[in-house]
């Protein structure tokens, strides 16, 4: 895995989940400086609590003032979030029902009044759920997409998800000189290694068979995008989806 220089600054939300907690990891394993906000610091993944290369603040994302997320954006190169609802009934249905999409605009808001030199990278971890339209997504048919369509109706987070991928796509686009974004879509998400995996610019499994993801895989991926400027290039703009390569 290569290093990455001195010079990388990431802010990092979600740092204290399944997901999140890898990525933290490997930033740190790469050599890159993490700003993360968490809820809490006893949910940090083990062994890097007082990582010199670590700087913590610890308050609930949409608690922050405009003025103190400004302060957390300043000098970043790039914002990550592993943002997410837990899967219990009291994540899925309770509050906030919003978080992603509000957090994604405050980053992007955030971008634009610091005016910064080169563009912040704006990553976000998404997922399968969001349907892209204008033919990317084309392995999805009709009754899939009307399946999607309700669970966003009837699921918040599902909706979040797609509200901040519509941000991305249809508010933002390629048009900002301050930052750039990507939107990582992850199917079925699974413990395990970083091991070979496949990256899709639209979806490739159906509801009914989906494919399963390494959570490793998609923090490898996220730190790939920070500290890779040719797949940054390659997928700037785009709502890649991730899948772990088939067994031989």
């Amino acid at each position: 895995m290569k290093s990455a220089r001195n010079e990388h600054l990431v802010l990092l939300l979600g740092g204290t989940g399944r997901t999140g907690g890898r990525v933290l990891k490997q930033l740190l394993d790469r050599g890159v400086h993490v700003r993360a906000i968490v809820r809490s610091a006893g949910r940090l993944p083990e062994g890097v609590a007082g990582h010199p290369g670590l700087t913590l603040t610890e308050a609930a994302v949409l608690s922050l003032s405009r003025e103190e997320m400004l302060g957390q954006v300043r000098g970043c190169d790039a914002v990550v979030s592993c943002l997410g609802h837990t899967t219990d009934l009291k994540g899925i249905f309770g509050a906030p029902r919003e978080l992603v999409a509000p957090m994604v605009e405050r980053a992007c808001a955030a971008a634009v009044a610091l005016r910064p030199t080169e563009p912040i990278k704006i990553i976000l971890m998404s997922s399968v759920s969001v349907h892209r339209s204008g033919g990317f997504d084309a392995r999805r048919g009709g009754a899939e997409r009307a399946v999607t369509g309700l669970l966003r109706a009837l699921v918040p987070p599902a909706k979040d998800n797609q509200d901040a991928a519509d941000f991305l796509l249809e508010y933002v686009g390629q048009d900002s000189p301050f930052f750039q974004w990507v939107a990582v879509r992850c199917d079925t998400l699974r413990d395990g290694d970083v091991t070979e995996y496949v990256l899709h610019e639209g979806i490739v499994s159906s509801l009914a068979r989906p494919d399963d993801t390494n959570m490793a895989n998609v923090a490898h991926f996220m730190c790939d995008l920070v500290t890779e400027p040719k797949v940054w290039d390659a997928w700037q703009g785009k709502l890649p989806v991730i899948v772990n390569a088939p067994k031989a």
